[in-house]
Formats: C-alpha cells, sequence, structure tokens
C-alpha cells in the first residue's frame, strides 16, 4: 500500500466523523446562503417600503442565522481531534516502519532525515489535512451557498460574475504545477539542511578534534543557501498565485458596481437586490474565493508534496505484515546450509555456501575484521534476514518459517548498541520474560556480574531513565545481558554486546552464558572471546573457515596472526572438549 492510499483509507475508517462534518456544512452555509437574501428584504420589505420594523425583524433573523453558522463551525473543532489524530499516528507508524526497514545508511548512526519526515512531513499532513477540513471544506461550502443565493437574488448579475471567476480559477489551475514543484523542492531542501546540521553536531566532537570546522561550516551553509533559494522560489510563484486570485475575486465585484445602478434605473433590479448582491460578493465570495484559492496552492500542495516525500524516502505505508510462519520447531539443533547472502541481488555476497551445525551446548566465535559479515551473518541465524541461497534451520524448520511467538521465544539477539527503556529495573529484566521470579532476575544479574549495578540503582524496584541516562555504555550493556540471559531463549546470539565491558567482566559474562546451557553464538569484539570457544568461525572474505583454535592456527593464516598479537595479553582458558566435528564451512 502506497503513502497516499494509506492516507486515503485512514481517513475513510474515520466515516462517522466525515458524516458530523456534512451536517456541520448545512450550518455552516446556512449564513452564506441567505445573507443577501436576507438584506435584500430588509430593504425591499422594510426600510425601503418605510416599514423599518421589518427591516429591523429581517436584519434580526440574519443574526440568529449567523449565529447557527458559528455553532456549526464550532462543532467541526469539536470533532476534528477524533479524525486528525487517528491519522497523524497512521502516518507516524508508517515513517517508523520506512526507517527501521530502510537500507544500512543510517544503522550505525542517528537519522535526521527521519526525524525530519517525522517531526516536519507529518506535521504538514496533519496540519494540512485540518486545515482542508475546515478552512477548505468551509469555503467551498460558503462559495457555493453564496453562488446559489446570487441566482436567486439577481441571476443576470450572476452569470457576469461567473465569467471571471472561471477565468482566474482556469490561471490558478494552469499554475499548481509550478507551486506544486516548487514545494517539492523546499520540502527536499528541508530535508537536506535537517540531515545535514544532524551529522555534523552528532560528530562535533570529532569535527573539532580534527580541525575541520571550516568543512563543516561550508557543508551546513551550502544546504542552508539551498533551502533559502528554494524558498525565495517559491515566495515568487506563491506572489503569482496571489495576483490571479485578487483580479478573479475584484473583477466580479467591479462588474456589480458598474452594472447594478443601470439595472435599478430600468427596473431590471430592485433596490435591495442590488445590495443583496453586494453582500454576496463583498463580505462572502469575495474572501471564501481567495481563502479557497490560498488553501489549495498552500495546504493542498504541501499535503500532497509531503505525501509524495514521504513515498520516495520509502515510509513504509503498508501495514506490518505477519511476520514468521505458523510452523513449531521440535528439536534445537541449529544448522545452516549452503548460506549464501549478499547486500543487493549484483553485490558480491558477503557469506557465501556457508555449512554450520550446532547443538545445545556448543559455544560458537565469529571472529574477522570489521564488515566482513559477521553482523550480517546474525542477522541470517535470527531469521531478522532472509538468505538468498541455502537456509538456516532449528530444529528442523527454517527459522523465518516459524511461528512469531515460538522464535521470538527460542532465539534471542543483543547487538552492541545496547538499549534499556526509561521504567524500573525490573520491567528492562523482564522484558523478555514477563512471569520471571525476583529470584530468577537476581540470579541472572549475578551470573552476568551486574549484581553490584543493581544494588547501586536500587534494586529491582530502581528506576532506570530515558535512554540509559546516567549509565555508562559498558553498563547500559550488562543490564542488556543479565535481561538476555533471563530469558528463555535456547540460541543466544551476542553481536559485540560484550564491547564496551573490560576483559574481566567480558569474560565473566561469556561463561555465564555458556554455562547456561543451550547454543551460544558470539559475534567477537576482541580475540579472548575466540579462546573461551570450543568452535570458532573466521570470516575472511571467501576464505571462511570453521574449526577449534588449534585447528585453526595451522589452516588460516590470518587467524594465526591475529591470534599472535594477543597471545601475551590473554591466557587460554581451556574450554570444554568438544564433540565430534559437526560443522563445516566453505
Amino acid at each position: 500500500m502506497t503513502v497516499t492510499k494509506l492516507y486515503w483509507t485512514t481517513l475513510g475508517k474515520q466515516w462517522r466523523g466525515g458524516l458530523v462534518l456534512l451536517v456541520c456544512s448545512v450550518l455552516e452555509g446556512a449564513p452564506a446562503f441567505l445573507s443577501g437574501r436576507l438584506v435584500q428584504l430588509a430593504v425591499d420589505d422594510g426600510f425601503g417600503a418605510g416599514r423599518p420594523a421589518i427591516g429591523v425583524g429581517w436584519l434580526l433573523v440574519f443574526g440568529a442565522v449567523a449565529v447557527l453558522g458559528a455553532f456549526g463551525s464550532r462543532l467541526v473543532w469539536r470533532r476534528l481531534g477524533s479524525i486528525i489524530e487517528p491519522l497523524r499516528d497512521t502516518m507516524v507508524g508508517a515513517v517508523v516502519r520506512g526507517v527501521l526497514r530502510g537500507g544500512a545508511a543510517h544503522r550505525h548512526r542517528p537519522d535526521a532525515s527521519g526525524v525530519a519526515r517525522i517531526t516536519q512531513h507529518i506535521e504538514v499532513i496533519r496540519d494540512a489535512t485540518a486545515g482542508l477540513l475546515v478552512q477548505a471544506r468551509g469555503m467551498v461550502v460558503t462559495t457555493v451557498s453564496a453562488l446559489a443565493g446570487l441566482f436567486t437574488v439577481a441571476g443576470t448579475l450572476a452569470w457576469a460574475v461567473a465569467v471571471p471567476v472561471v477565468l482566474s480559477v482556469a490561471v490558478f489551475v494552469g499554475l499548481l504545477p509550478t507551486l506544486a514543484s516548487r514545494q517539492r523542492a523546499l520540502a527536499i531542501a528541508d530535508e537536506g539542511t535537517a540531515e545535514s546540521a544532524g551529522e555534523v553536531l552528532a560528530g562535533l566532537r570529532d569535527v573539532v578534534a580534527c580541525g575541520a570546522e571550516p568543512a563543516a561550516i561550508a557543508a551546513v551553509d551550502s544546504r542552508i543557501e539551498a533551502q533559502a533559494r528554494a524558498k525565495v522560489r517559491m515566495a515568487v510563484a506563491t506572489a503569482m498565485r496571489t495576483l490571479v486570485i485578487a483580479v478573479g475575486a475584484f473583477v466580479p465585484l467591479v462588474l456589480v458596481l458598474v452594472m447594478a445602478p443601470g439595472m435599478v434605473a430600468a427596473g431590471q433590479l430592485t433596490a435591495g437586490a442590488a445590495l443583496g448582491s453586494l453582500v454576496y460578493l463583498a463580505s462572502t465570495m469575495q474572501p471564501a474565493l481567495q481563502g479557497l484559492a490560498s488553501t489549495a496552492s498552500t495546504v493542498v500542495l504541501r499535503l500532497l508534496v509531503a505525501l509524495r516525500r514521504l513515498g520516495e524516502a520509502g515510509a513504509g505505508g503498508d501495514e506490518p505484515a505477519p511476520e514468521g510462519g505458523t510452523r513449531v520447531p521440535e528439536g534445537r539443533e541449529l544448522v545452516a546450509s549452503g548460506l549464501t547472502f549478499g547486500w543487493g541481488a549484483h553485490a558480491e555476497p558477503i557469506v557465501t555456501g556457508l555449512d554450520l551445525e550446532l547443538g545445545p551446548g556448543d559455544h560458537l566465535a565469529v571472529v574477522g575484521p570489521s564488515g566482513i559479515g559477521k553482523s550480517t551473518l546474525a542477522g541470517l541465524i535470527t531469521g531478522m534476514l532472509a538468505p538468498q541461497r541455502g537456509q538456516v534451520l532449528l530444529g528442523g524448520v527454517p527459522v523465518r518459517e516459524i511461528r512469531p511467538e515460538a522464535r521470538h521465544r527460542l532465539i534471542a539477539l543483543t547487538p552492541q548498541e545496547s538499549y534499556v527503556f526509561a521504567g524500573t529495573v525490573r520491567e528492562n529484566l523482564s522484558l523478555f520474560a514477563p512471569s520471571a521470579s525476583e529470584s530468577h532476575l537476581l540470579a541472572a544479574a549475578e551470573a552476568v556480574g551486574a549484581s553490584r549495578l543493581l544494588e547501586r540503582l536500587g534494586g529491582l524496584n530502581g528506576s532506570v531513565a530515558h535512554g540509559g541516562e546516567g549509565l555508562s555504555t559498558g553498563e547500559v550493556q550488562l543490564l542488556a545481558l543479565a535481561r538476555l540471559y533471563a530469558s528463555p531463549a535456547e540460541v543466544i546470539v551476542l553481536d559485540e554486546a560484550t564491547a564496551n565491558l573490560d576483559a574481566a567482566a567480558e569474560a565473566r559474562a561469556e561463561r555465564a552464558f555458556a554455562a547456561r546451557g543451550g547454543v551460544l553464538v558470539v559475534i567477537a569484539h576482541r580475540l579472548s572471546s575466540a579462546l573461551r570457544a570450543n568452535r570458532v568461525l573466521v570470516m575472511d572474505g571467501r576464505d571462511t573457515l570453521l574449526g577449534g583454535h588449534d585447528e585453526l592456527l595451522v589452516s588460516s593464516p590470518r587467524y594465526a596472526e591475529l591470534m599472535q598479537a594477543w597471545e601475551g595479553s590473554f591466557t587460554r582458558v581451556p574450554p570444554a572438549a568438544p564433540p565430534a566435528s559437526r560443522v563445516a564451512a566453505h
């Protein structure tokens, strides 16, 4: 589903609110339709006929009708929130899904353009929709009602008025493509400024440390200048629009002023009808036309451009499809066969023909240079990524075909960028095990070495600030490890999840997970992780090898070279004797 279709579908679900707005439109249109007619009656049957009381009476009716219209407007505003806010929530969800599903461009840093889409484009959609439902709808009702009333009072004048109005509207429509393209250019320039400034501010310390302030300032300045040029071009187009509408709004009024005296003198029009026609034009139709054109060229254009831009930026217009399948694995063996994956149909695979078999009690360390595909392998094992060829089986079932709740219970991953949430320590630790007892959570914290941290935070009832404010990155990782240890998962993947811990704390946490049982896969941040594992997977492009530490020292020059730099810094703790080799890699 496209973003535009999602927009209209969401609005369509608010049909009850639409019916209320329709009723309100009838109330709002009453003053516009009756204003000139009531003035005509007040003049012709009242003041002009020497009966001022009747004239005053009609004017009082006019006032009552105006109150009725105001009541209709009040009902519109009261109902507006129930239509607009669900729309806004749906569109924010679409943008967030688009960011989460997007490419790797912002995977390891804040997505400033994504923030701009939420804070700017979504608010444009929200405000523009509100403007359409309140202003544009009311102006259309007012214009149509005024034209209908004018035809009932002075049909000849009404036809004369229609010609310049139609011409001005036609010219205005011809300007809309230019307005739309310039509005879109302005939206893209706004995004570019936000993204450029966000990148500089996020890396401000590095910019200062490298003496790159001039380059950073120049980059942001160029974006700001482009934004200013787009704003000026939009202002010029807006001025042209204003000129066209001004002609269309004032020419009809001039025509009535020129034609009405002669028609009254010839008996073709009463004085009251002439005055009523002026009321329709000056107090109702003219401001309504100007407002309608202003709304169409600003609100509507901004809405269409924002929707289009969200679609171009990859907002997730579709509602989340049910993930996974319906199958439940019978065993707990993790098997990869012929596993191949690359980022793109024509990109060189970063995982090629990998065969891997792990069972309960196996502890695998994955080592290799940065960017070689270790985290990609973690995504394939957990089912977050679909392989291009081959498959990953858990208990004989492809991981992506496992029923979602079963997969989330059996497989768990924590990345280097660990997350904690505003709430209590208990709520953070029990995220994957909501029914876990207090003793179970405390035991998990003790196992991974987070007990002292819990004591400092005030125990399980202590509070954690939003984003882990006040905690170091290592402390955040400890809480994430305790949360993972407390989960019922039988396949644990630690993707550099101990990178901010010291070597001793890292060793304690990894030993705890190894002793916990199940399958443990560690994407190694330090090569000491390989010394603690009973299997090591060395990823080095096409030369991916799998085996024990001693075996790899002989068969993998890259592994041997890496380990030589660590031999003097780490003391190897002999792993449990591995079973007969059940793994192989190509």
